[in-house]
């Protein structure tokens, strides 16, 4: 049987054009968890990440402050975070930045395409990702 434990997800956006596009795409992909956006890492990282509140996190990795891939590093070396799915979703595109997620143990990358209707048609199939993909729970 499905866990239907509602999931959060943590949208960590520092462009708010770009944070209500992403959230209007997801929506009309029948998406309909609570979307809370965060505009920097360092309130990512301090958001509520217990176990009575699972998430699913959204990250861009151009962020000012404390960044996307300093976010994964700390998300990754902590117990209580390491297991939270994390998307990459972001406007930067070069080999050495995907592989350097990766190497971090994040294994969804999204590049933001530039054109509306294929930045929309990027969201709407990580919305349907989203709805099928199971991962385990923390604690």
């Amino acid at each position: 049987m499905r866990d239907t434990q509602e999931v959060t997800i943590l949208l960590v956006e520092d462009e708010p054009g770009h944070a209500r596009l992403i959230e209007k795409n997801m929506r009309r992909s029948k998406i309909t968890n609570s979307i809370v956006t965060i505009a920097d890492g360092q309130q990512a990282l301090d958001a509520d990440t217990g176990p009575a509140s699972p998430l699913r996190v959204l990250l861009d990795l151009n962020l000012p402050g404390l960044d996307g891939y300093h976010v994964l590093e700390r998300m990754n070396a902590d117990e209580r975070t390491r297991r939270i799915p994390v998307i990459i979703l972001t406007t930067t595109d070069d080999a050495r930045q995907v592989s350097r997620c990766y190497e971090l143990g994040y294994s969804v990358y999204v590049t933001k395409p530039v054109d509306y209707a294929q930045f929309a048609q990027a969201i709407h199939n990580l919305g349907l990702l989203l709805s099928v993909v199971t991962v385990p729970h923390g604690g």
